[in-house]
């Protein structure tokens, strides 16, 4: 069964959100009304909503990495994850939690990952993966 996942969260300015997620991350805007916003993330449907965003912690150990929890993620091919590294390295818009680099290298499920936060705070991990049937590789 394949299927699109829905998420929705609190955002402080929905135009600042926009811009964020659409002209950086290269998102494409959806429905919209004065308090909330849908997003097509990545092929998923993200509801930004006018509020105070959850409260995070670094307290979920990867490796040798404490990163963000909770926090939202995607998966892409790797050439597509290069390119939004690239992108986003040269923005200087984002402040890497997790610089881009390869986790679990030569090891199964090795992959390509960054964490960065959109500007009210809220962690986003992107992934990617030279081939995704090994995501679930153990």
């Amino acid at each position: 069964m394949k299927s699109i996942f829905h998420l929705a969260y609190h955002v402080r300015d929905l135009d600042q959100a926009r811009r964020f997620y659409c002209d950086l991350l290269g998102c494409k805007e959806g429905r919209s009304t004065d308090t909330w916003v849908d997003i097509d993330f990545f092929g998923h449907q993200l509801s930004l909503h006018l509020g105070e965003p959850f409260a995070v912690s670094n307290t979920g150990k990867v490796g040798k990495h404490m990163v963000p929890m909770p926090h939202l993620g995607v998966i892409l091919q790797m050439q597509d994850w290069q390119q939004l590294a690239d992108t986003l390295s040269a923005s200087g818009a984002v402040s890497f939690v997790l610089e881009p680099q390869i986790r679990f290298a030569g090891e199964p499920g090795e992959q390509a990952t960054m964490f960065f936060l959109d500007p009210f705070g809220n962690p986003i991990e992107v992934k990617g993966f030279q081939d995704l049937q090994q995501v679930y590789a153990a």
